[in-house]
């Protein structure tokens, strides 16, 4: 748990802020940071399983008495050493996110020391019409599902409410609202300064203060930051020694084999194996569905005679290095955990074995970022494509991995773009493919939750 708090203020309520799935605290830093400068005291935590809380996530995950209150009990855990903290005024509000948005409501529900509860990116099935106290829902102006769900939910307290107008008394604990953050989806209304202001109002009105000081604008810096990180892995790409060796052609038939057949394969294949064998949600068919890909393609490419070849070591490990040390630090830093804890180590190596083939392959497909536009976007979108299938072939299974396939794409737009980098500059496409492969597996392995069934 990480404590914001004025040095020297004067007593005031707590707000315990709670991440949503795959996140971590780093994550709410701007909603932490713009309610503790308005003078809260405000306690952000990773839940079980996520970032650096070492405990594992349990329970069944499709039910409310599993998962679910456990995590409630978690976040009750978290209310205790709040208010026992010095400088809190016996006072708390929650505030959470997407996954986190239902555990808080529930919480609230049942915790009656909850005075106020801020749920952005809502999705939960326990609001009633007078409870949970003081609901403020915020969504992103893109969240057209959600934003109406927002509204429904205000409605069982007020059947003519609108968005963006306030129903009952905050200050007597029947306040209703559904709010919107500009211009912003599911993670960028973590960082929107419409819904920051919306927070902190909410919870004055809760609270009976008025308070003052910054909101946070972190969102367009973080992003500047991590941009810059990207573009100038150009020009230190061009610091790598030049290779001679063009990558191998492929003709039109070979690649849309290469292409077609893994990604209609391996999900029909992985529908009938059980690959539950790593202490981690989703994580371990993942890893399972990248081998199985990987060495289909690798096994195709070679009978098409299209061999992996030398590798260049110094820029595979350069790039790995770029992507996870200075991309990821900065991840770390400002946006979600990224450092794993000892426990992860093992699940990063063993996502590592499929990884490392399927980016290899994926590598020789685009002929190290040679291969025409469309070719490296229909090479990564078969992919995507392959995983969705497994998805719909089985769903209760499966169905996380659609909250981490935006993450597959953003993975793909930008290391896929560094790696094209260093794949021309060296003539070696398997030096992108070992760089991509250690990558793709780092970060799935920090950021899955860790899960122990029972």
């Amino acid at each position: 748990m990480t404590v914001y708090q004025r040095p020297a203020g004067a007593t005031a309520p707590a707000v315990v802020i709670a991440h949503g799935f795959a996140g971590s605290r780093q994550l709410m830093e701007a909603y932490s940071l713009t309610l503790a400068r308005a003078g809260y005291v405000v306690m952000a935590f990773d839940f079980e399983g996520h970032g650096r809380n070492p405990t594992p996530m349990s329970g069944d995950v499709t039910r409310i008495d599993g998962t679910t209150r456990l995590l409630m009990r978690e976040t009750g855990r978290v209310i205790d050493a709040a208010l026992a903290w010095p400088g809190v005024d016996g006072r708390v509000a929650l505030l959470g996110h997407s996954m986190a948005s239902d555990i808080i409501v529930r919480q609230a529900i049942a915790d009656r020391r909850v005075s106020a509860t801020v749920a952005i990116s809502m999705f939960s099935e326990a609001v009633t019409a007078t409870d949970p106290p003081n609901l403020l829902i915020v969504s992103g102006e893109w969240e057209a599902t959600l934003r109406q769900n927002a509204l429904r939910n205000v409605r069982l307290a007020e059947p003519s409410a609108v968005e963006g107008a306030t129903v009952g008394d905050p200050s007597a604990g029947t306040g209703r609202r559904a709010a919107v953050g500009p211009g912003v989806e599911h993670v960028g209304v973590l960082y929107s300064t419409t819904a920051l202001q919306e927070a902190r109002t909410w919870l004055d009105a809760a609270f009976g203060r008025v308070s003052s000081g910054p909101v946070s604008a972190s969102g367009g810096p973080i992003v500047l930051l991590l941009l810059g990180i990207v573009v100038l892995g150009w020009p230190l790409s061009r610091l790598l020694p030049r290779g001679e060796i063009e990558p191998s052609r492929l003709s039109l038939r070979t690649f849309l084999i290469v292409v077609a057949l893994p990604a209609t394969v391996t999900p029909v294949l992985l529908r009938f194996v059980d690959t539950r064998f790593l202490p981690v949600l989703v994580a371990d068919y993942l890893a399972v569905h990248l081998f199985v890909y990987g060495v289909l393609s690798l096994v195709l490419l070679a009978w098409c005679r299209i061999r992996i070849g030398p590798i260049a070591w110094i820029p595979a490990l350069a790039l790995a290095a770029w992507g996870i040390v200075v991309f990821g630090g900065a991840l770390d830093r400002y946006v979600a955990s990224f450092w794993p804890i000892a426990a992860r180590l093992p699940i990063v190596a063993a996502i590592a074995v499929g990884a490392l083939p399927c980016m290899l392959a994926d590598s020789l497909v685009t002929e190290g970022g040679r291969a025409a536009l469309w070719r490296r976007f229909a090479a990564r979108a078969a992919f995507i494509a392959s995983l969705g299938a497994a998805v719909a072939l089985d769903f209760q299974r499966l169905f996380f991995l659609l909250i981490i396939i935006p993450v597959i794409v953003l993975f793909f737009t930008i290391f896929g773009l560094m790696g094209g980098w260093v794949g021309r500059r060296t003539g070696s496409p398997a030096a992108a493919g070992v760089a991509l492969g250690l990558t793709l597996a780092w970060a799935i392995g920090v950021s899955f939750p860790m899960f122990a069934p029972g």
